[in-house]
């Protein structure tokens, strides 16, 4: 397995474990996930976009302890690597409701860490309707 294959893999374990803590509630693996070196930004379905480590933090905090805080899952995990930063996009699956999403990571302290969280609706035509990936 070459470096870059490595990578790939590294950036799509984190990407797993944000959404195990996303399902387990677990705010203080969901704060491990996130970025302390830079500038983060969040935008959840529906809410404006949010910036700062704290501010993000406390949006996730109320989310992870929320009652009505729903079961979550990733699918079609796509990963790019970009030298420090890595992409990953997802469709993630709330009951019924399916979001695309796209986790931006960056490499810090040894590892990836998330800098961004993107989800929102898309058009079941338009996933049918794009191209494949080479």
């Amino acid at each position: 397995m070459d470096h870059s294959e490595l990578e790939e893999r590294e950036a799509l374990a984190v990407n797993d474990a944000f959404y195990a803590a996303f399902r387990g509630r677990d705010m203080a693996r969901m704060a491990a996930i996130w970025s302390r070196e830079h500038l983060v930004a969040c935008a959840h379905p529906g809410w404006q976009m949010l910036y700062g480590r704290e501010t993000v933090l406390a949006s996730w905090k109320a989310i992870l302890k929320s009652e009505s805080s729903p079961p979550i899952e990733s699918r079609d995990a796509r990963v790019f690597v970009h030298g420090k930063v890595a992409v990953v996009t997802c469709v993630e699956q709330i009951f019924d409701a399916r979001l695309v999403a796209t986790n931006v990571f960056v490499r810090e302290a040894g590892g990836f860490r998330l800098v961004h969280h993107h989800a929102g609706p898309f058009s079941e035509q338009e996933l049918r309707e794009s191209a494949p990936l080479n």
